[in-house]
């Protein structure tokens, strides 16, 4: 009997200390190649006007559907990055930047500097500001970037940004 009940305490502990710990964050940075590093708050998206985003279906690696985010809206990224002061005077040069969006977990993407303000993959990506009629403050998954062109949605879906940073090609 006493056997049966310290078991019963270690698979309930086991579990407990095993269960996945939803990361959410209120607001992400700017860094790296810039003259000003920028903060964007969920206050500072409030600002912005979202638009209505067609349901997306999310799948894996593999194109194998996971889930539909339905009831979207948006805001495109490149215009909320659009005063951004990248450290370059040449125009011609952008195009050796790149952008790291990074997770709070550390999961992360990349973007080209010409994907987000020279191509239609731009105009597709997103910070989402509502979800199946959630705000994003009250978003378990806050804050949300997606790229709507993507074929395999998944692989560029980012929970939980913390920070998008400018890297230069050496």
């Amino acid at each position: 009997m006493k056997k049966s009940i310290l078991l019963f305490f270690v698979i309930t502990c086991i579990s407990i200390f095993g269960q996945e710990k939803k990361s959410t964050t209120t607001e992400f940075r700017v860094i790296g190649q810039v003259k000003k590093e920028l903060t964007i708050s969920l206050h500072d998206l409030e600002k912005y006007p979202a638009q209505n985003i067609k349901d997306l279906p999310i799948t894996n690696h593999l194109g194998e559907a996971r889930y539909t985010a339905k009831n979207l809206k948006g805001i495109l990224l490149k215009d909320l990055l659009k005063d951004l002061q990248i450290n370059e005077d040449s125009p011609k040069k952008l195009s050796e930047f790149y952008f790291v969006f990074t997770a709070v977990d550390q999961y992360k993407v990349v973007f080209s500097w010409n994907e987000i303000f020279n191509s239609s993959t731009g105009d597709h990506l997103y910070v989402i500001t509502e979800k199946d009629g959630t705000k994003i403050k009250d978003m378990d998954d806050r804050i949300l970037i997606v790229t709507t062109s993507d074929f395999k949605t998944g692989r560029r879906h980012i929970k939980a940004l913390s920070k998008i940073e400018v890297r230069r090609v050496q």
